[in-house]
């Protein structure tokens, strides 16, 4: 069962007063998702699917004034907000700087859209959010930090770039439940306070939105290095999009070019150069928002980058929650062909004897992830357990 809260008074009373009037006797204002005011141009009020127009006048600067003396001041980004509401609201500007039109967009806790991934997120492992503008990403994460927090008892930190997870103001909304905010002064800063969050703060989870730039992607993997959890998002509709993305790519381990012996081509049954992944990703999971209550999960996401790598079809688990809140899952895996393939472009291994016992081993402050290719690559019998009391061996540096 999923709940809102979307203070919409918050953001209707910075309107003029016409527009606030007109803007309430509209139908299905649950479904506002934004206002437009533009110099010069008719109000609109944007629904998913339609608009309505809010005025026969044109928007004048005395009205684009008028809110911003009722709203917080704008950043480095050209974002504002209402203090302690989730509401964003955007600036255009001419050359000189002034401000000739706003977005206000409605910013809603939803509560209850994260149990379609519960079990994800409960498993400890990092994971990546993605999806096209404005299908949840940052209300899914919101979500995911109060779960965190609130439900399972973790230490979060929520890196807020743009206040759009915790709202305006210096005390965070409700809707991320007992995490706390970092908040960043400027966009060109997120990933120095992300490293600060980790050295700082001893999160066992980081929430980030809008991971977009190399040096965050670079912050993220240092932070995953560390054995704290990851839950963000970053620019991209699917995983596809982030492999072509040379910026980002890095959150999905990276990928290089690599010319290979003929001995090696010929053991691989490949031509002799190819592409394979660079490291580990910093992602163990990756999921894709294809719309409300609908994704698309990729559990093994090294598997899967290497797969596509070699050009074998991958099958994501996809997931539906319907209005009684089940949720449909068809299960998804790679290929027979697909595993056996990335399998043999490993090095060749001894076989494991069957004596040897497998040791259960709890990474503190070590990457799961490298542990992990690391056991698999020497085919030593280790497994990497989430909880320290399941421990035979405790590693840290």
């Amino acid at each position: 069962m999923t709940t809102e809260r979307d203070d919409l008074d918050a953001i209707l009373d910075a309107l003029p007063p016409d527009l606030c009037q007109r803007v309430r006797a509209l139908s299905d204002l649950v479904g506002l998702l934004e206002i437009v005011m533009d110099l010069g141009r008719i109000p609109e009020a944007r629904f998913s699917g339609r608009e309505e127009q809010l005025s026969h006048r044109e928007v004048t600067a005395e009205d684009l004034a008028y809110v911003i003396s009722r709203i917080g001041q704008f950043g480095g980004d050209n974002r504002a907000g209402i203090e302690r509401t989730l509401h964003r609201i955007s600036a255009l500007r001419n050359r000189a700087g002034k401000v000739v039109g706003l977005t206000l967009r409605v910013g809603r806790a939803v509560y209850g859209t994260m149990e379609i991934i519960r079990d994800v997120v409960e498993s400890g492992k990092s994971i990546l959010l993605l999806g096209r503008p404005g299908v949840g990403k940052t209300t899914l994460l919101r979500e995911v930090a109060r779960v965190l927090a609130d439900d399972l008892g973790k230490r979060v930190v929520v890196v807020d770039t743009s206040n759009e997870i915790a709202g305006d103001g210096d005390i965070p909304h409700p809707g991320i439940g007992r995490a706390r905010r970092m908040q960043v002064a400027t966009p060109s800063m997120q990933h120095a306070v992300m490293i600060e969050a980790v050295e700082n703060h001893m999160p066992e989870v980081i929430v980030i939105d809008e991971i977009g730039t190399e040096q965050e992607a670079a912050a993220a993997r240092t932070i995953a290095e560390r054995g704290v959890q990851l839950v963000a998002t970053a620019h991209g509709n699917t995983l596809e999009n982030l492999m072509l993305n040379p910026t980002l790519s890095d959150l999905i381990g990276g990928i290089q070019t690599v010319t290979l012996s003929d001995e090696e081509a010929r053991r691989r049954g490949t031509q002799k150069s190819v592409l394979e992944r660079k490291a580990p990703p910093t992602f163990h999971v990756l999921v894709e928002i294809q719309a409300y209550q609908k994704v698309s999960i990729y559990q093994d996401v090294a598997q899967t980058v290497d797969s596509v790598l070699l050009g074998m079809p991958v099958s994501p688990q996809q997931r539906e929650r319907d209005g009684a809140g089940q949720v449909s899952v068809s299960s998804g895996r790679a290929s027979r062909e697909a595993a056996e393939a990335v399998e043999r472009r490993s090095t060749p291994r001894m076989p494991a004897h069957d004596i040897r016992e497998t040791v259960k081993v709890y990474p503190f402050g070590i990457s799961w992830s490298r542990l992990e290719e690391a056991a698999r690559g020497l085919n030593l019998p280790v497994a990497v357990v989430r909880e320290p009391e399941d421990a035979d061996v405790v590693i840290t540096l």
